[in-house]
């Protein structure tokens, strides 16, 4: 990784970090990190944008929805302090990608090696919707983030929005995604672009109720262990 590319990368962070495209999730950032959750009331929350988070060189670019209110947007980190990324880091650890499998805040330790973690909306959305607008207004950020990630080899979209968000990335490099679909497991190999491996997000709403399984996240990582290293 050269000192340019790292260059590239601080400033694009810069620029997700200090961003004011949605006032509406602005707000909602901001009011969260005031109000706080009772069992977080003593920490200070991160409350603005947050940026991609891992390996720059990284073959595995993990690519989810939105910051938790207060998880990501508590913390400042993506998947860090919420059940999602309790299930995310684990897999990570225990595929080799990551040093530790528990992830707590900045600071902590955690450092990525072949693995990169993203989403496609910087900021917490309230409900964890995001309009479609908010959307479009954060893509060029990825596409950015993703011009800059050299190395990637697959894409693993948690959840249909993600998915979709790096379809219409391909569309756009002109890239023929006709029969392109979502699907936990779906497998999409393009010439001279990365294999797109999709999801279930591990969100509470999908571990909760059995629709993500263990077994079934161990298996996708599994299968996307092994497209990075054929």
């Amino acid at each position: 990784m050269t000192t340019h590319t790292h260059t590239e990368f601080a400033a694009l962070e810069e620029g997700i970090i200090s961003c004011e495209r949605c006032p509406r999730l602005r707000e909602w950032c901001q009011q969260v990190a005031v109000e706080k959750r009772a069992k977080y009331r003593d920490e200070e929350y991160w409350g603005r944008p947050v940026h991609g988070f891992g390996d720059y060189d990284a073959r595995l670019i993990l690519l989810g929805l939105a910051p938790g209110a207060h998880g990501a947007n508590r913390t400042g980190r993506v998947f860090t302090g919420d059940e999602s990324g309790v299930w995310l880091y684990e897999a990570l650890h225990r595929f080799g990608y990551a040093n530790q499998p528990r992830a707590e805040g900045r600071g902590d330790g955690l450092v990525l090696t072949g693995a990169y973690i993203s989403n496609i909306v910087r900021c917490a959305p309230p409900q964890n919707k995001p309009t479609t607008g908010e959307i479009a207004a954060c893509r060029p950020h990825l596409e950015t983030e993703l011009a800059l990630l050299k190395e990637k080899k697959v894409i693993l979209a948690l959840g249909k929005l993600a998915f979709d968000q790096y379809k219409k990335w391909l569309k756009a490099a002109g890239v023929d995604v006709k029969g392109v679909e979502f699907g936990h497991g779906a497998t999409y190999r393009f010439d001279g672009y990365p294999t797109l491996l999709g999801s279930y997000h591990p969100s509470q709403q999908n571990t909760f109720t059995g629709k993500l399984t263990r077994e079934m996240w161990t298996d996708i990582f599994t299968k996307a262990k092994a497209l990075t290293e054929a």
